[in-house]
């Protein structure tokens, strides 16, 4: 088996500056974007088809300038032609507007809705303070959590034993 001979500026992780995350160098573009939080597949395939780069390189044998253009496109996705379907926050409560969530923001976003889910007692906020399911799945047999409160086998056997001792001692 040959092994792929990488170029001479191969680089085993990336680091995107504005993004503030590093990928693996060795995994293929479409995959390695994704380990940003708030890219998913469809997201990074829209991405390298905008950038007009291949799908097939790595991640560390992109240059300085791809990589830019990369963080450029994933920033400001629908300035740079992405669709507005993509976008992971569409019609923002506070602004209105389109926009892709990132990062640190993105978790940050995702709380604030539960929480003001949670205040409204929306469904889904009451299942959220529940801790119960909320997308419709079912919970007769499935997302128990907690301690068991079925039989306790060492409390019955020590109460058996002590009824036995009584017994032994009134029958003497």
């Amino acid at each position: 088996m040959t092994q792929a001979i990488r170029p001479p500026n191969f680089k085993e992780q990336v680091f995107f500056r504005q993004l503030r995350t590093r990928v693996d160098g060795n995994a293929k573009l479409e995959y390695g974007l994704t380990q940003v939080k708030g890219v998913g597949k469809r997201f990074a395939q829209a991405v390298v088809r905008t950038a007009n780069v291949n799908p097939e390189t790595r991640i560390g044998a992109l240059s300085e300038k791809e990589v830019t253009q990369l963080e450029d496109i994933i920033i400001n996705p629908i300035e740079n032609g992405i669709p507005e379907f993509l976008v992971n926050r569409r019609k923002d409560l506070k602004s209105g507007k389109d926009r892709h969530v990132l990062g640190n923001e993105l978790e940050i976003t995702v709380k604030r809705d539960i929480d003001r889910m949670k205040k409204i007692k929306s469904y889904k906020g009451i299942r959220h303070q529940l801790g119960l399911k909320v997308r419709g799945q079912r919970t007769k047999s499935t997302g128990r959590h907690g301690l068991v409160i079925g039989v306790q086998r060492k409390k019955i056997r020590a109460k058996m034993e002590k009824k036995r001792k009584k017994e032994k001692k009134e029958a003497k």
